[in-house]
């Protein structure tokens, strides 16, 4: 393949473009945060860092891909398929990354097939940063093992689970209501502890529990991600929600999780972790959500 387009140029796009450049002769990208000046000015920045082409447009971005990677908020799943839809040419290929439920991901690929596109969903199955382009992904669709061989080459850790669209979803979305529902028991448990004076205790317990969990390590690592990207892992649980409703099921977990995440995003959108280190002790975080706490009058 000689161009991919990324769209959604976020941390999970830029990451990818970064890391496509070196196999690929062209790699261009698309986001609506380019359409605010104020944001297109740091995106231009990194891209020009890693020769990546930003599209005027998401059809000039499209223009001459072969690939298109789909890297947006879970929300934008379904919309942006339909947008790529009425600029891809015939016979390119769509990968999906988004975490949408099995129906929206259904959807997205009826949007694809009308062009003639291929669409191939992927459920990625754990956070990108560590791994890069190596995170491993579960892949389905018609062409997907068409398109196995390609994704391999270029060094990502793919595997093919499905002819049908939605398996890859399933399994990642049922997965996403343990993960993001860990982040969020955590969140709740650790900062109720600390305000009440019983973290160590509560923490010793655990670790009596589960010996091979740094518990504090691991608390730190969900309050940072949870603080950072609250709105995106809301969004995804939203999308988990729709999954458990789609197998007939009441989601009452999938919807509580959303709404823990989403409470953290806006904290984080207000401002009350702006002195938190990135790496900082879960403490910090603890006590940045306490002190914001509106008190009684």
């Amino acid at each position: 393949m000689q161009q991919v387009t990324l769209i959604g140029y976020g941390e999970v796009g830029q990451i990818f473009a970064r890391s496509l450049k070196p196999m690929v002769t062209r790699v261009r990208a698309w986001d609506i945060a380019l359409l605010d000046p104020s944001r297109r000015a740091k995106m231009q920045a990194s891209a020009d860092a890693h020769g990546i082409d930003l599209g005027r447009d998401i059809g000039e971005a499209l223009q001459g891909s072969e690939l298109v990677i789909s890297a947006v908020t879970a929300s934008q799943t379904l919309d942006v398929a339909k947008e790529v839809a009425a600029h891809i040419a015939p016979g390119a290929y769509f990968l999906d990354l988004n975490s949408a439920s099995p129906g929206t991901k259904q959807q997205a690929r009826d949007a694809l097939q009308a062009p003639g596109a291929h669409y191939v969903e992927a459920g990625v199955m754990t956070s990108v940063p560590p791994y890069g382009l190596k995170v491993p992904m579960l892949l389905g669709g018609a062409m997907a093992q068409a398109l196995h061989p390609q994704l391999q080459a270029w060094g990502m850790d793919t595997q093919v689970v499905s002819t049908e669209v939605g398996v890859a979803s399933a399994t990642k979305m049922s997965r996403s209501i343990m993960i993001k529902g860990l982040e969020a028991l955590v969140i709740e448990s650790f900062t109720t502890a600390r305000e009440h004076g019983v973290e160590d205790a509560m923490v010793a317990t655990l670790t009596e529990t589960f010996p091979q969990i740094d518990w504090h390590a691991q608390a730190a690592y969900f309050f940072m991600r949870v603080a950072q990207h609250g709105k995106r892992r809301a969004e995804e649980m939203r999308e988990a929600a729709v999954t458990v409703a789609e197998a007939g099921l009441p989601p009452t977990m999938g919807s509580a999780i959303a709404n823990k995440h989403q409470e953290i995003a806006d904290h984080a959108a207000a401002g009350i972790f702006a002195q938190v280190q990135a790496k900082d002790p879960w403490q910090r975080y603890a006590d940045a959500l306490l002190a914001a706490r509106i008190e009684p009058s």
